[in-house]
């Protein structure tokens, strides 16, 4: 069985325990290991990795990234996961589980440079990149053996090292022949993993219950669980054609993928459908102006995040969440796409002020959809020219954040709510 040592790269002869070469014991072995190309890259515990790489004090220690008692967890470090912290719990509940973690806020900013840092390696190895969030993404080496001279999973390997390196951070690699086993093999060696899903993949999948294969949710499983599919084994016991002809296409997706059939290619130029960001209050809020504060926050949040990708968007939604926990939402359509924060913090403040009347709100959301490319966005007005003089002064301050910090300067709204805190 083909292998070689994630740390120097040496090839593997026979069944060594350790690298022959480096004495490392940590090895890959598989079958299939010179001939898969296709990968998923996942960056371990990201918020928390990062926020432990710039405090090496915290590197044993349990660490929560997410909001005040009532927001939750954005990402837990994998020492708090031994507690039972997990991602999107209650922070109440995370703190009660691991009183002694250390809570950070989250810092956004610094986990969008290091994302780019990520990226940036990635496109070096080949432009066949389809980024998912901020922190996974799945990379296409096929055809690329002869420009690296060597496997597209030792090219993988070595690229792990690279981001520890330069970045800081560790990654989990899943390499397979296509996105479904790609992402499930991600999962199976954190951190710091490195997994390998081939022609086994249909007798691996079959005792797995059916909710591992992506789009399965609750109301799905249980619909399948009345029919007799509770694991991945139920499906592959039918045809596909009797998976058609019960639930149309979706049963034909269900018969594929739990053979481990998946036709989807990496795509680039896959298009992002919304930008958002929100955030939960320490307390109640009912008030205009103490959410319109929040709401300008969040509104620059997401303008920086439409320059970064290089889009702009056209479709303004409001996302409010009630003291007892009902979401509302409310969107309103501009005339043409836009990145400016000024902009969109117009439109959504617009729709704020309607929802205004004494109800109290715990969450605020402000999102921009409908995306289009970074060139359609904020065409002159010939006649209203006061908006390219906005556009152009935020613009400046842009540039001046850009150099010198995101606090740099501050627009008045926003210095308004920090002399409160």
């Amino acid at each position: 069985m083909r292998g070689f040592c994630r740390d120097c790269l040496s090839d593997l002869r026979g069944s060594d325990a350790r690298c022959p070469s480096c004495y490392s014991p940590r090895l890959v072995r598989h079958k299939e290991l010179d001939s898969l190309t296709l990968a998923h890259v996942d960056c371990d515990a990201f918020y928390a990795a990062i926020e432990k790489r710039d405090d090496p004090t915290l590197a044993d220690k349990p660490v929560i990234v997410g909001g005040g008692e009532r927001g939750v967890v954005t990402t837990a470090c994998y020492v708090a996961r031994t507690f039972g912290v997990r991602s999107a719990m209650p922070m109440f509940e995370a703190k009660r589980l691991c009183p002694h973690a250390t809570i950070i806020r989250p810092d956004f900013d610094k986990y969008r440079r290091a994302s780019r840092e990520v990226r940036t390696l990635m496109l070096e190895l080949t432009p066949q990149v389809e980024a998912l969030s901020i922190d996974e993404a799945f990379i296409d080496l096929s055809g690329t053996e002869r420009v690296h001279r060597m496997s597209a999973a030792k090219v993988l390997a070595r690229f792990a090292k690279t981001i520890e390196q330069k970045v800081g951070i560790t990654v989990s690699i899943g390499l397979s022949c296509n996105k479904f086993l790609a992402k499930i093999a991600s999962d199976l060696d954190k951190p710091r993993g490195f997994a390998v899903l081939g022609g086994e993949a249909a007798s691996f999948l079959a005792p797995k219950p059916v909710t591992l294969i992506f789009g399965v949710g609750k109301a799905t499983q249980a619909r399948l669980a009345r029919d007799g599919f509770r694991l991945i084994a139920d499906l592959q016991r039918v045809e596909e054609n009797e998976m058609m002809r019960r639930y149309g296409v979706e049963g034909q997706r269900l018969a594929q993928l739990a053979r481990g059939i998946d036709s989807r290619i990496v795509n680039p130029a896959r298009a992002r459908k919304s930008i958002s960001a929100e955030t939960t209050f320490e307390r109640d809020l009912s008030s205009f102006r103490p959410l319109e504060r929040q709401l300008w926050s969040l509104t620059e949040e997401v303008s920086d995040r439409l320059k970064d990708s290089r889009v702009s968007g056209s479709t303004v939604t409001l996302k409010l969440k009630t003291a007892d926990f009902r979401i509302l939402t409310r969107a309103r359509s501009l005339e043409s796409p836009t990145q400016l924060a000024d902009k969109i913090f117009a439109a959504g403040r617009h729709l704020l002020a309607r929802e205004i009347d004494g109800t109290r709100y715990r969450l605020i959301g402000i999102g921009v959809s409908v995306l289009a490319d970074a060139t359609a966005a904020d065409p002159l007005d010939l006649i209203d020219r006061s908006g390219e003089r906005r556009a152009a002064a935020e613009r400046a301050m842009d540039r001046v954040r850009g150099r010198f910090g995101p606090q740099s300067m501050i627009k008045g709204l926003a210095l308004d709510d920090t002399s409160k805190r």
